[in-house]
C-alpha cells in the first residue's frame, strides 16, 4: 500500500479527528492480506476494537475508515467504563471472495506483533469462527466461540444495550421508559438488528423494518407475523408516518444532510457506528427537536462483552454492565441540557474528560 494521500496524513497528524498513537499497514502477499491497524489511544489501557473486512474502493478510504473507527472506539470504551483505549483494524477486500484460513492466520500474526497494545474482535465482515482462527496466532483476540474460550456472538448484548438506550430516550422525552405501542423503525436486521426486534416486540412495540437483504427481512416477518411490517428501503423507513424512534443498525453515515430534514421520528437510537455523516449534523437534529442517543454510547454492549473475555467471561456480569447504558444515556441527556449542547457533544466531553484524567501528569 503506497498510495496514502496527504489527506489521510493530514487527518492522522494535524486534524482534530486525528491524534492517533500508531497506525500499522500490514501486507502478506502469499494470502492476499492487506490490512490497516489503527490505535487511537491507550490512555485507559490496551486499545480494543473489532476487525472490519470490507471491499473498500481505495486504500485511502480503508485507512480513513480505520482512523475514524479507532477514534470512535476510544470514546466508546471510555463511556462504557472499560479500562481500554480505542483501536480498530480493517482488512481490504471482499470477504466472500478472499477470506481464507491462511489470510486470517497472517492477520493474527500482525496483531500479535503489537504485543498486546491492540486487542481485536469481530466487526462487519468478520465472525466468531474467524476470531477462532485469528486466535491460533494471537492471544489478544476476543469474540471467540465458547468452545475456544470465548463468549461467542457479541451482537446479543449490543442489541440489549441499544434497547436500554431507547428506554432511556423514552424516559427523557416522554417521562416513561416503556416502549409499548411506540412505533420503531429498524434499518438493518442482520447481526444486531434482529435481536433488537426481539426486545422491541417482547415489550409490545410496533416495528417497521428494512434491509438490503430480502432473506433477512423475510426471517423477521416469518417469526413475527403480527406487529412487524417492512418497507422497501431506508428512504421509505425514515419517512414513515407516526414513527417514534429510528434505529440505524447498518453501516455509518445514516444521519446526513439528506436524511435529517425528512426524518419523522422524535428519537434516533441505533446500533450503527459513526451515524453522524459530518460535524454539525447533531445540531441539525437538535434544531429539528430530534433527540439523538449517541451511537457509541448505546451500542457498547458488544465491546463490554468482548472486554470481559480477557478476565474470564461471565454473561450475567456483562448483561448487568450493559444494563447501565440506560443510566449513562440519561446522564448524557442531563449534561447536554445543563451545558446547552447536543447529546453527542455532551458524550464527547464526558469521554474526553475520562481519558484526560487517565493520562499521567508530565
Amino acid at each position: 500500500m503506497t498510495d496514502v494521500s496527504d489527506g489521510v496524513l493530514h487527518t492522522l497528524f494535524r486534524s482534530d479527528q486525528g491524534g492517533h498513537e500508531q497506525v500499522v499497514l500490514c501486507q502478506d502477499r502469499a494470502s492476499g492480506l492487506k490490512a490497516v491497524i489503527a490505535i487511537h489511544s491507550t490512555a485507559l489501557g490496551p486499545a480494543l476494537g473489532g476487525t472490519r473486512f470490507y471491499p473498500y474502493a481505495t486504500e485511502e478510504e480503508a485507512v480513513a475508515d480505520a482512523l475514524n473507527l479507532a477514534r470512535g472506539m476510544s470514546y466508546k470504551n471510555a463511556m462504557a467504563g472499560l479500562d481500554h483505549g480505542g483501536g480498530k483494524a480493517v482488512i481490504i477486500g471482499d470477504p466472500e471472495r478472499i477470506k481464507s484460513e491462511e489470510l486470517l492466520l497472517a492477520y493474527g500474526r500482525f496483531v500479535a506483533s503489537l504485543g498486546g497494545r491492540y486487542v481485536t474482535a469481530c466487526d462487519v465482515g468478520t465472525y466468531v469462527a474467524d476470531m477462532d482462527v485469528v486466535a491460533r496466532e494471537c492471544r489478544w483476540t476476543t469474540g471467540r466461540s465458547p468452545e475456544n474460550g470465548g463468549a461467542g456472538d457479541s451482537s446479543v448484548l449490543t442489541a440489549f444495550g441499544v434497547y436500554q438506550g431507547m428506554r432511556a430516550s423514552a424516559q427523557h422525552l416522554w417521562g416513561d421508559p416503556s416502549l409499548r405501542d411506540r412505533k420503531v423503525g429498524v434499518a438493518g436486521v442482520g447481526k444486531v438488528g434482529h435481536h433488537l426486534v426481539e426486545h422491541l416486540r417482547a415489550e409490545g412495540a410496533e416495528v417497521v423494518i428494512t434491509d438490503v437483504r430480502e432473506d433477512a427481512v423475510r426471517r423477521i416477518l416469518d417469526r413475527h407475523p403480527a406487529g412487524v411490517s417492512a418497507v422497501a428501503d431506508t428512504g421509505a423507513l425514515i419517512r414513515t408516518e407516526g414513527l417514534d424512534i429510528y434505529a440505524p443498525c447498518a453501516l455509518g453515515g445514516a444521519l446526513n444532510d439528506d436524511t435529517v430534514p425528512v426524518l419523522t421520528a422524535r428519537v434516533v437510537c441505533g446500533a450503527a457506528n459513526n451515524q453522524l455523516a459530518h460535524p454539525g449534523v447533531e445540531k441539525d437534529l437538535a434544531d429539528r427537536g430530534i433527540l439523538y442517543a449517541p451511537d457509541y454510547v448505546v451500542n457498547a454492549g458488544g465491546v463490554i462483552q468482548v472486554a470481559d473475555e480477557l478476565h474470564g467471561f461471565d454473561f450475567d456480569r456483562c448483561r448487568a454492565k450493559a444494563a447501565r447504558i440506560f443510566d449513562t444515556t440519561l446522564a448524557i441527556f442531563a449534561r447536554a441540557k445543563a451545558d446547552g449542547i447536543p447529546p453527542a457533544a455532551a458524550a464527547d466531553r464526558i469521554a474526553e474528560q475520562r481519558m484526560a484524567e487517565a493520562r499521567p501528569v508530565a
